[in-house]
């Protein structure tokens, strides 16, 4: 028996970093072999993660496996979201204008800052006292 296709990507938010594997299928979203709605009990994060779908018109036609890690639930969420609109336009070429238009191929550059020497923490500076 063939194999299955299967079109694969990386989408990264903040510090996390989602590698997604997309395959025709019903639906399923495995995310670090756990099912999407018990590894991510927000339903906003749940409602990020299927706008790429809502967006093409592909909810429930394919099966996503993603391994996540790093940042914090809501930056895994906006790198799987990055990781499933890479592979959607990997699938058709009418998919990545529609992505790209929603603003869903591209990497949201915000981090966080560091902290700099001499001052409390990125902005803050220590209180200064005249007398």
């Amino acid at each position: 028996m063939a194999e299955p296709i299967k079109f694969k990507a990386t989408g990264r938010r903040k510090e996390a970093a989602a590698r997604v594997q997309l395959s025709p299928g019903q639906g399923r979203i495995l995310v670090n072999r756990i099912p999407y709605e018990e590894y991510f009990s927000r339903e906003t994060d749940r409602i990020i993660i299927n706008q790429p779908f809502v967006a093409t018109n592909t909810v429930n036609k394919f099966d996503v496996a993603v391994l996540v890690a790093g940042g914090g639930l809501t930056g895994q969420a906006g790198a799987l979201r990055h990781g499933i609109s890479r592979a959607l336009s990997a699938v058709d070429q009418e998919f990545r204008l529609t992505l790209r238009k929603g603003g869903f191929l591209t990497r949201d550059p915000r981090a966080k800052e560091r902290k700099k020497y001499g001052q409390k923490g990125a902005r803050k500076r220590f209180q200064w006292t005249k007398r």
